[in-house]
């Protein structure tokens, strides 16, 4: 299992006095030194987190993989295709949401995430999915020709009892064993932290895992290094 760190949050940082500090690009650079296997970034239509000069220097500064967030939205489409992604994610967006809260539903966005899809494999361009751990949803994604679903971990992250976060991992293993009967990639994020990654590791068939909030702040603590060390040992 790879993983990849989400760097949205040190943007979130330097924006909120738009300071030029802390830079996005130069964590990210030296969270790939660490050892982290790719990084993700969301570009908002609203910019809230990274900004299209954060993505542009990450695209050609990067040796390892750029996996480019993004809803699909005209502007933000011409961006990544002038970018070149290693992979796009697509995801919900809602301008009130602190973070992405759920799933895509692919169900009802057919058409829209079917042309999106069929520009990104125009230009070469791998697409992966953001969707909840839903058999329906899955089956819509490999439909329209997504290369990879990314499934929603926020419910098994923030469930309230063992009980149910259990119920969840549950929910999560038959969709993993789904989507890799059917030929998908199988990436996984959201919420998941150096307490919650370990029960998560009993998923198999999961390729990568996206994690961002929990690295970010244990590197106030303990240094980058030392958080990028702590959850590559605990994933690998």
């Amino acid at each position: 299992m790879k993983f990849t760190l989400n760097v949205d949050h040190v943007a979130t940082l330097r924006n909120a006095r738009g300071e030029k500090q802390p830079d996005p690009v130069t964590f990210a650079l030296m969270a790939e030194q660490f050892g982290v296997d790719g990084i993700v970034v969301h570009l908002r239509e609203d910019r809230r987190h990274v900004n299209e000069r954060d993505v542009r220097l990450l695209r050609e500064l990067l040796t390892t993989k750029l996996d480019l967030e993004m809803a699909a939205v005209d502007e933000i489409i011409d961006i990544a295709i002038d970018i070149q992604p290693d992979l796009v994610t697509l995801v919900p967006e809602k301008r009130q949401e602190l973070t992405t809260e759920g799933g895509l539903n692919v169900l009802d966005n057919i058409d829209k995430l079917r042309s999106t899809i069929e520009r990104m494999h125009e230009n070469d361009i791998l697409v992966s999915l953001f969707v909840e751990p839903d058999i329906e949803q899955i089956d819509a994604a490999l439909g329209i020709d997504a290369d990879l679903i990314e499934i929603h971990t926020g419910n098994y992250a923030n469930a309230a009892t063992e009980d149910e976060m259990f119920v969840e991992l549950d929910r999560i293993k038959l969709a993993v064993e789904h989507a890799k009967r059917l030929g998908l990639g199988v990436n996984a994020g959201h919420g998941l932290n150096y307490n919650n990654i370990t029960d998560f590791l009993e998923v198999e068939g999961i390729d990568e895992v996206s994690i961002g909030q929990s690295v970010i702040a244990r590197s106030i603590f303990v240094g980058l290094e030392k958080a990028v060390s702590e959850m590559r040992n605990l994933i690998k």
